[in-house]
Parts: structure tokens; sequence; C-alpha cells
């Protein structure tokens, strides 16, 4: 299923993508009895899309909208705890971090041996067609990032990679939205990432069975049009089964836990000089099977 979250009548709504995303079906109307938080639905299990699976078959037409007559959201607007984020894990985006003399806290290697895991907090999500803030950078470098999001949907602490999998719900894309300056200047990457507004996320949370091999997914960016980044899930330095084994070995992984998996090359700072959004400038990201995410920079 391609889940989603939306706004209608001033009110958040649950919804699943159906016709070939041109159309929603609202789950409170097609059941009154399934959950109306994303959140609810991740820590639910199986059992629950099971359930909103059966009732997307029988919804009758009062329970579809279309998709151009409501407003999507993140499909997780208001994460329960920081994304957690990887670095520097395409070889590539290593390398030219490298170069650019933007070096946080000395981490920047051409390939580091250990994944590089820092948060964003949960206040920078944004959905497709929201604005991202870059007027809140008071650095004005503001740069992109296309990523892999990750959704976790079931609890575990110290998973080895063979289960990896089984403790993934689904995924989305994730734009890392990143004040360069800021990132420098305070030798962490906390701040620099964390600015209100620079995660825009969605348009949809594909469920893991929609997706098969993630390996095969190609990532994209555009901005005004112009190709910036592409690559490969494959090329990732450490895969996603790494990353959950590395990460929940030292925290309890929770139905909801969102990873962004990390960027390739092509970032605004890899340029000399550097090409920063302004405002005005569109950002399109794309990935194969989760759709186009494109947000405008105010």
């Amino acid at each position: 299923m391609r889940l989603v979250t939306f706004s209608r009548q001033r009110r958040h709504r649950l919804g699943v993508l159906i016709d070939g995303d041109r159309a929603i079906v609202d789950v409170a109307k097609a059941d009154r009895t399934l959950p109306q938080d994303m959140n609810a639905v991740i820590a639910a299990g199986p059992g629950m899309l099971r359930k909103i699976a059966r009732a997307v078959k029988a919804a009758g037409p009062r329970a579809r909208v279309a998709r151009n007559t409501v407003t999507l959201l993140a499909p997780v607007p208001e994460p329960r705890r920081n994304i957690l984020c990887v670095g520097l894990n395409y070889r590539t985006h290593a390398n030219e971090f490298d170069k650019s003399g933007f070096d946080a806290g000395k981490a920047a290697v051409s390939e580091p041996k250990f994944p590089i895991i820092f948060t964003k907090a949960p206040g920078t999500v944004i959905g497709p067609g929201a604005s991202i803030p870059a007027h809140l950078d008071y650095s004005r470098s503001t740069d992109y990032e296309v990523e892999l999001g990750v959704v976790i949907g079931k609890k575990g602490r110290g998973i080895p990679k063979s289960k990896a999998f089984d403790h993934v719900f689904g995924y989305t894309i994730i734009n890392d939205v990143t004040a360069r300056d800021i990132q420098r200047d305070h030798n962490q990457w906390f701040l620099g990432k964390s600015i209100d507004g620079f995660c825009p996320m969605g348009p949809y949370l594909a469920t893991k069975d929609e997706i098969g091999d993630i390996r095969t997914l190609w990532i994209e960016t555009k901005v005004n049009g112009e190709v910036r980044q592409r690559a490969q899930v494959s090329d990732l330095i450490f895969d996603v089964p790494t990353l959950i084994k590395t990460i929940s070995r030292v925290m309890t992984l929770i139905p909801g836990d969102i990873i962004a998996t990390g960027t390739c090359q092509g970032v605004g700072i890899g340029f000399d000089p550097p090409k920063y959004l302004k405002k005005g400038d569109t950002v399109t990201l794309s990935i194969d099977k989760l759709g186009v995410l494109e947000n405008k920079v105010a």
C-alpha cells in the first residue's frame, strides 16, 4: 500500500492511494474504527495493514477523494523522535564533501570505516508542496540532499543484519536540507540540519511489500529542472541492514523511527562555487516506486 496523510477541511486524515495514485481512500470514511494517525498504524503492525486493505477494497464512492483536491502532508507529519540520519554514505558524496572543505567535526573521509550517525529534530518535517524556509537560514547556505527514508515498524534492539528487514515498515523520500555554514561553524551537524522545515518528506509511505529489492532503486534530484544528483541505492557504503544493526546495538528502535540513509554526489556544496538554494528555486526529488517530492524555496 501507498499510505498518505492529507489535509481536508483543516483536519489531518489518513489515506491510501488508488487508481494509479490519482485518488485517495479516506480510511476514516471507509471504516471509522481504524486509526487516523500514521504512527498508530505503524505501531499496530501487519494486522492493521490487513484491516486497512480490506476497508479500502470495500470502500464506496463516498470514501474516495481525488488526489488533486486535497493537500498532501508528510506521511509521518509528527515523528515520535528525532530522525536518524547517516552521513557520507555514498563514496562519491563523501569525496566531494571532503574536497569542499566543509569537514564538520573532521569526520569527512573518502570512505568512512563506520556509519556516521546524527539526527534531525522532528520539527524539521514538512510535506510535499510546502515551502522550504531557507529564509530561516541566517547563514544563507541552504543545500539539498535526496535520501531514501526507511521507516521502522517493529521494536527491536541488537537486531542482526539477517533480521533487519523484519523490522522495516516501509519507505519514503526525504530531503535532508542543510545549512552548510552552520553545519561547519558548530563542528557538528545537528544545528545545521535541524532548522524548522528543513526535512521535506513524502509524497507517501510505501509499505515494504510495494518496493521489493531496494538496492535496485534510483534516486535523483533536480533543481529548476537541472539534474544535480543521481545514483542507485546499491551504491550505499553501508546498506540498510548494516545501518539497522549499527543503530540497534546502542538503542532500541521503535515503530515510527525514521532512518535517512544518506545522499549521493551532486549536492550544492560540491560545486565551485557552491550552488546553494535561493528563493524561488524548485527542488524535485524522485525515487523509483516512491513517487516525486517537490518543494519550492522561500
